[in-house]
């Protein structure tokens, strides 16, 4: 059999396949991308087996766990383990703490499949401890460097062309603004965590120690940004992106409306997936009321929804300019431009979108 392993570097460098034995319930509270959840006990059984613990020890708790865990559920698991095993040669095994559970589930695959199957020493708990670290390390010894700009100038799409950037709102699975929902949910918390930790891991590998961001708050949605990076996001030197409004609003328009509502349709089809375009549409204009003042919101609502009933009925969005260039002149632009003067200081380079790409790629190779 391939040794245990606590190489916690490797497995993530690789992409390494692993099997995860912890309970569904601890495995949606955070885990790592690619990682497959099958589990030795389900939610219920790991309850039950934890009051047992409590109440009358650990042998009690295994004798439970082993009556929950018997019979032709056993064999079902077992059977899951070995389909994993056999399709992943390469892979490992672990649970919370790389204890009993890993352990017997190694055992189990042994005596009832004749299958050797290494387990990764520490579990889950060791290798986030290592993910966090790998975090905190970078942001103390590499260099960071902001992308800022007005609404709709495409800083995002300035990060997806640079091998050294992190994509903050693709790891969160949100575009960072009032607006920025999408279609599929966010990630767990820690789920976003450790796909930014594991991306940098690799981009490090590969040479990277210069690393581009967009410049976001704490929150992107509802993942927040691991403190000390965020801490450090309020110093980072800053690039400003910009753009003409007629491009803004024609980005806008395809993300916000086109792109938003082919997410929409092409996972609950085409009545029910406009429809709840339309309502997220609406209710991220209704959830910045308060700071766009009553007649204000009532006025782009009121654009907005005739743009909608024009988009479902003939599937034009032309009408969509209207609400987005308001937005952007009255709402976004203002408050964008407060923030660059706050950050006047940090701005070392100014330009459009190709002069943005190149002015960065060189400072990279400095």
């Amino acid at each position: 059999m391939r040794d245990n392993t606590s190489d916690y570097r490797r497995l993530f460098l690789d992409g390494v396949p692993m099997m995860d034995a912890r309970a569904p319930v601890e495995f949606a509270k955070g885990a790592f991308p690619g990682v497959v959840n099958l589990p030795l006990m389900d939610d219920s059984e790991r309850q039950r087996v934890g009051t047992c613990y409590k109440q009358q020890g650990q042998q009690a708790a295994i004798e439970l766990g082993h009556q929950l865990v018997s019979g032709p559920l056993k064999a079902e698991r077992i059977a899951a383990w070995a389909a994993f095993a056999e399709a992943n040669p390469d892979g490992y095994l672990y649970c919370f703490r790389g204890g009993l559970r890993s352990q017997i589930v190694q055992q189990w695959l042994k005596s009832e499949a004749g299958i050797d199957y290494p387990r990764v020493l520490g579990g889950y708990k060791a290798m986030r401890s290592f993910l966090i670290d790998t975090t905190e390390q970078a942001q103390a010894q590499c260099q960071f460097i902001l992308v800022g700009g007005m609404t709709g100038t495409g800083k995002t799409e300035v990060i997806a062309q640079l091998d050294n950037s992190l994509d903050l709102e693709g790891h969160a699975n949100h575009r960072g603004s009032s607006f920025g929902k999408r279609a599929t949910g966010q990630p767990a918390q820690i789920d976003f965590e450790n796909a930014l930790a594991i991306d940098l891991l690799r981009k490090r590998a590969a040479g990277h120690q210069q690393f581009v961001l967009e410049d976001e708050g704490r929150l992107i949605g509802r993942c927040s940004l691991p403190l000390e990076l965020y801490q450090g996001m309020q110093d980072f030197p800053l690039v400003w992106l910009e753009d003409s409004l007629a491009g803004r609003t024609e980005r806008i328009l395809k993300d916000y409306v086109t792109d938003l509502c082919a997410e929409f349709v092409e996972q609950l089809g085409p009545e029910a997936g406009f429809k709840a375009f339309a309502e997220r549409l609406q209710q991220s204009l209704a959830n910045i009321l308060k700071r766009l003042g009553g007649e204000r919101y009532q006025r782009l609502a009121a654009i907005m929804d005739q743009a909608l009933l024009e988009q479902e009925r003939r599937g034009a969005v032309d009408l969509h300019r209207g609400w987005i260039e308001a937005l952007l002149v009255e709402y976004y632009d203002p408050m964008y431009a407060y923030q660059r003067e706050n950050k006047a200081g940090r701005i070392e380079f100014v330009g459009e979108q190709a002069a943005v790409l190149e002015y960065l790629r060189q400072r990279a190779e400095r």
